[in-house]
């Protein structure tokens, strides 16, 4: 299966926050969403439960292995890095800490390939650091979309800064714009 729109989402220090507001009414999209959120472990599944509630996506811990399909939400496990294989296959391995975290963002972002037909989206949330500039300026690289949160609706204004520093964002938007820009790239699954 060839999931045409993949979006992957990063966030970190007041990330929760922002992506409920985000995701609450989202629609089911017609893609994926590739979600990695600095989180303690023992989150996961509460994390994982607390989105499912907000919109109409099916929000899942990613697992080894695993194809992507439309409509789902796929949440990167804490402690390992989550890639994906060829743009459809879901890829979790150890690995050392990529800017002192794991999941690390850029990871996530940099094995989204070039392929006719696809057009990825890249969007870096509030955090602390610069994980995600990398991965941003890669997504643009391969022909996709960027956008970064807003300063002023950032909680740490740090990952988006980095992002928007590389010269590679399309968009800065608050999270009622990013709900928006989502549903219009990605369109509403029928």
């Amino acid at each position: 299966m060839f999931v045409k729109r993949i979006g992957v989402i990063g966030s970190s220090a007041g990330g929760p926050r922002i992506l409920k507001e985000i995701f609450t009414g989202l629609p089911c999209l017609n893609g994926s969403l590739i979600l990695v959120q600095h989180m303690p472990k023992f989150v996961n599944n509460t994390f994982c439960e607390s989105l499912n509630v907000q919109t109409e996506m099916t929000v899942k811990l990613a697992e080894e292995g695993e194809y992507i399909k439309p409509g789902f939400m796929y949440v990167a496990p804490s402690e390992v890095h989550c890639g994906l294989v060829d743009n459809r296959i879901i890829h979790l391995f150890n690995a050392e800490k990529v800017h002192y975290v794991s999941p690390s963002i850029d990871v996530t972002m940099e094995s989204i390939k070039s392929e006719v037909g696809l057009r990825p989206l890249g969007v870096l949330l509030t955090g602390m650091g610069k994980d995600g500039a990398e991965g941003i300026a890669h997504i643009k690289d391969v022909g996709g979309l960027t956008i970064v949160q807003s300063e002023q609706t950032s909680i740490i204004w740090g990952m988006p800064k980095a992002a928007l520093d590389t010269g590679k964002v399309d968009f800065v938007l608050d999270p009622q714009e990013i709900r928006a820009k989502l549903i219009q790239e990605m369109g509403i699954k029928r």
